[in-house]
């Protein structure tokens, strides 16, 4: 049967199709709003060209306060076209800082769903385990070179775990409680074995790693989800 699989470099492509695409998504839609605001601006020599065609219609006024409301006018002309520009540049500069917000937004945004994707895979593969050495003297167990202090009871379970994954074998709960108190399946109740495999999860600690290394598999037990041969009890 052939498990469908997704490579890294695969996923890097598509990941990187999708940032690009959408990088020049957003460069282009801020570059239309930018040439549409500074198309409709208004010139900054506009007030200048109106306050010079007022000198040029009303060469009659000739008074001083005529020509001293003009004087006014025109350094009023030259105000707005200090402003106007300075508004270009902030509108320009506001454009910059948002251009680069929604790309970082982008960016975060697809690492987000491409770490989601794999950890759907790790959750369908199960975990991948390259060593597993059970030290029952020492109360410790070595994962991937991961250290875990272990209670004694979950200590025990695993080495019970281990051991059947050793003969591929599942075990139920009230087997796996058989086997650690010595008294026959028949006579244990499968709420104690399950009990012992819940303690240790919560031992493990890491959600994830407790939950894909042991597999609780329907109407037939518990077992070690990792390759017999990497497994080693001291």
């Amino acid at each position: 049967m052939l498990v469908p699989t997704s490579s890294a470099t695969d996923t890097r492509r598509s990941t990187g199709r999708i940032v690009t695409l959408g990088i020049g998504a957003i460069v282009l839609i801020l570059l239309v709003a930018a040439v549409f605001l500074l198309v409709n601006l208004p010139d900054a020599n506009a007030f200048n060209a109106r306050v010079e065609r007022i000198f040029i219609d009303n060469d009659a006024l000739t008074g001083s306060g005529e020509l001293r409301l003009l004087e006014i006018l025109a350094q009023s002309g030259t105000a707005f076209s200090g402003v106007l520009s300075s508004y270009r540049m902030v509108i320009f500069v506001l454009l910059v800082f948002a251009t680069a917000l929604l790309i970082a937004s982008l960016v975060f945004l697809v690492t987000i769903i491409a770490l989601n994707r794999r950890m759907g895979e790790i959750e369908r593969a199960g975990i991948q385990v390259s060593s597993l050495l059970i030290s029952r003297d020492q109360l410790t167990v070595y994962l991937n070179n991961m250290e875990f202090k272990l209670t004694e009871a979950a200590i025990e379970t695993l080495a019970v775990l281990a051991e059947a994954r050793m003969d591929d074998d599942v075990l139920s709960g009230s087997e796996i409680e058989a086997v650690i108190s010595g008294r026959k399946a028949a006579d244990c109740d499968e709420a104690a074995g399950a009990t012992r495999i819940k303690r240790l999860r919560d031992t493990l600690g890491n959600q994830m790693v407790s939950e894909l290394l042991v597999k609780n598999i329907a109407r037939r037990g518990y077992m070690l989800a990792i390759d017999k041969d990497v497994i080693r009890m001291v």
